[in-house]
């Protein structure tokens, strides 16, 4: 469907290695928030990070949600994680809608790491979290999937989100974000801090190159989507190949931001830095 009619389709919800080869399928549509190979690199590049400054070991706790999502993001995780010293030290996957995730943090747990890394869905993130909390898994490292860029996780944690790591981010130094998060906040919408930015750079991307085309004619702004360069909320981004190479990839919660720590193209809001204590 996404080629029959020949829209212009920019997606901001869909993360995979698969984008190049969806592209080429269906040169109409455009992929702006990256791929499992970039999510997983920040992953293991702030993990690094932290363990050049001496702040955690190289024994990692690393889980994922049994879907396509998961399995890619764990796929592309794994081989990086080992090229950079670390040492998987416990490993799990637990189907989509699992209610109980208790045994698999006693299980990391008892693993005793120093990352905890679970590439995760929204409901599956909270759980984790709190069961993290429950079960007193204090890692200098915590990491969870979608979701923990949400406003509704600083909500539920408050204090004790502080510190945890997960996927997405934005660097909340760049006025242009600020002036975003601003005009959401005075509309009465908290948006994430992960796709919200990106969705609404795709709308501009979207305006900028109808005025390009000069015309509403689909193909026309097909082409001058690939063609151009735009600029957006995030950044100038350009899409010669129907791909955003430009994404932000790990984010890290500080005291009610999601701030970027880790991203490829596009400059972050400072380093990861060690996660305290449960609170």
């Amino acid at each position: 469907m996404i080629a029959k009619y020949g829209y212009p389709h920019i997606t901001t919800s869909a993360a995979t290695d698969g984008v190049a080869e969806f592209a080429k399928r269906w040169p109409n549509s455009f992929w702006m928030l990256g791929t499992s190979t970039q999510l997983a690199h920040g992953v293991v590049e702030a993990l690094g990070k932290l363990k050049a400054k001496g702040d955690i070991g190289n024994k990692v706790a690393l889980v994922n949600v049994a879907d396509a999502f998961g399995l890619e993001l764990i796929g592309a995780a794994k081989p990086q994680l080992a090229a950079a010293g670390f040492e998987i030290v416990y490993e799990t996957s637990y189907p989509l809608g699992t209610q109980d995730l208790a045994p698999v943090i006693s299980g990391a747990k008892a693993a005793a790491p120093d990352a905890f890394v679970a590439f995760s869905y929204p409901g599956d993130t909270f759980a984790l979290t709190e069961q993290a909390q429950v079960q007193g898994l204090d890692v200098g490292a915590f990491y969870t999937g979608v979701g923990t860029a949400f406003p509704a996780f600083a909500g539920r944690f408050k204090e004790a989100a502080n510190g945890v790591m997960g996927i997405g981010g934005a660097n909340v130094n760049d006025e242009k974000i600020k002036a975003y998060f601003a005009k959401a906040a005075a509309a009465g919408t908290a948006p994430d801090f992960w796709a919200s930015a990106t969705t609404y750079a795709g709308l501009q991307i979207l305006g900028q190159a109808i005025e390009k085309a000069g015309s509403l004619d689909k193909a026309a702004v097909v082409d001058a989507i690939r063609a151009g360069t735009f600029d957006t909320v995030i950044g100038p981004i350009s899409m010669p190949n129907n791909v955003n190479p430009n994404v932000w990839t790990v984010g890290q919660w500080d005291n009610g931001v999601f701030k970027a720590v880790a991203a490829e193209g596009l400059a972050t809001a400072g380093d990861p830095v060690k996660k305290p204590a449960w609170k």
